[in-house]
């Protein structure tokens, strides 16, 4: 009997050990389990720290690189290019000689032009300093002359109408006497007036005469001058020769500022100025575009890399364009390097401002529950493990990020990702009033 009780007892207990080991087992497995799908959520899920930092608005727009100023240079008048001096890409400075026009005829007429003013600043010179001493001695001297025949003419008449009166000389060798004397009387008046003209000198009408003949001559010669110089083409501002379009021996002709490729064809070649950015604002937007204001250009041909520059223009008439209104705004453009180049697409950032120390979170962890706005916090409050759901009240948001005004903490988590199926519905990020639209939109750099 003691051997069939202390049988079964033994029985019983290995029983009781058997289904102790079952029991552990399986506790063991379940918090293996457990732990690998509390890791394999873990993984699933990201998170990120409530922050305080300075929170830098742009504005941003697309905008497109184009030329300060660009022209075709060509002649005043039509010729043939004699000799060109650049090729398409090489960089000039204002003023530097770029071609030279033929200008064999205008030779010939800038001498002849030249003789001219010299003959006529010589007559005038003369008619400034009067006769000479010795034109007026010679005429004083053909006075004197005359005088003397005039004496012996008086005389020789007087001695006549003696012999006359006595019927000593006929009445016909009297009157050649008297005239003879008339006709000396004659020729020393005309002396006299020849010396007073040659004492007296020009008459001002004659040296204003000459000085007009002189101001003449100087202008023909300032005309050819000018049409000589403009036979040397120079570069009107410092630039990039973009287009050629002549050869040396080639016929040109003046061709307008603006003028098309297809329609420059008689000009010598096309100039671009720096380039600068001509960018769209929406209206909403303008208001806070100033005048020297910086900003951030992004290339699309230079992925990662930002160029430096500055408001100059803001358009004061807009531009409706599919019923978007929006207005122009034109920066420069740091370029030391000279990467950007005209027509290129570019994204513009206006820096408007800057938020100081403000609490923000990335824009996509807000979601909605229950028609409300806010966030799966981490641990949520009093220990829990489990994320809750906490609204919040936010401001602006800027490219990622969102202004937090009320409902977090600096330094708590809110979670980012969530198991698949398990995300909540996710909220649209707020706009600063006057900061949104297409082609508009805040950012944060």
């Amino acid at each position: 009997m003691k051997y069939l009780i202390k049988t079964g007892f033994s029985k019983w207990l290995l029983g009781l050990l058997v289904l102790g080991a079952i029991a552990g087992g399986g506790y063991i497995l379940y918090i293996q389990v457990t732990t690998a799908q509390r890791q394999e959520v873990s993984r699933q899920i990201s998170t990120a720290k409530v922050e305080r930092l300075n929170l830098p608005v742009t504005i941003a727009a697309n905008g497109i690189v184009q030329p300060e100023r660009s022209i075709n240079v060509s002649p005043k008048t039509q010729g043939l290019l004699k000799q060109l001096l650049v090729k398409e890409g090489d960089r000039v400075q204002q003023g530097q000689v770029l071609a030279y026009m033929d200008d064999s005829n205008l030779q010939g007429q800038f001498t002849q032009a030249r003789g001219q003013l010299a003959q006529a600043q010589a007559t005038l010179q003369r008619a400034i300093a009067g006769n000479r001493h010795q034109d007026i001695a010679q005429a004083a001297a053909q006075l004197q002359n005359d005088r003397a025949a005039l004496q012996q003419t008086a005389e020789t008449f007087q001695q006549n109408q003696q012999l006359f009166g006595t019927g000593a000389l006929s009445l016909r060798d009297l009157d050649n006497s008297r005239t003879a004397r008339d006709q000396a009387a004659a020729l020393v008046m005309k002396s006299q007036q020849a010396l007073d003209l040659q004492q007296a000198g020009a008459r001002p009408e004659d040296i204003a005469l000459a000085r007009a003949q002189v101001l003449t001559a100087q202008g023909t010669l300032q005309t050819i001058q000018a049409q000589l110089n403009d036979t040397v083409i120079r570069a009107p501002f410092t630039g990039l020769v973009t287009k050629k379009y002549a050869d040396p021996g080639a016929y040109v002709a003046p061709s307008t500022a603006g003028s098309a490729a297809s329609s420059a064809s008689a000009s010598i070649l096309a100039l671009a100025s720096i380039n600068q950015i001509s960018a769209n604002v929406a209206e909403s937007n303008i208001a806070q575009i100033k005048l020297g204001q910086t900003v951030e250009i992004e290339a699309d041909a230079y992925p990662g890399q930002t160029f430096e520059g500055k408001v100059i223009q803001v358009a004061s008439q807009s531009t409706t364009v599919q019923n978007v209104t929006s207005f122009e705004v034109k920066t420069s453009a740091s370029d030391p390097q000279q990467l950007l180049r005209a027509g290129m697409n570019v994204h513009v950032n206006f820096q408007v401002g800057t938020l100081n120390q403000v609490l923000v979170i990335p824009t996509v962890a807000i979601v909605r529950q229950a028609g409300t706005s806010g966030v799966l916090v981490l641990g949520g409050q009093k220990g829990k493990r489990r994320p809750e759901f906490r609204p919040i009240k936010t401001g602006v948001s800027v490219a990622d990020k969102t202004l937090v005004i009320s409902g977090l903490q600096e330094g708590e988590r809110v979670l980012l990702s969530f198991p698949q199926g398990e995300r909540p519905q996710s909220r649209t990020p707020s706009i600063i009033p006057g900061m949104g639209g297409s082609g508009g939109g805040s950012r944060q750099r």
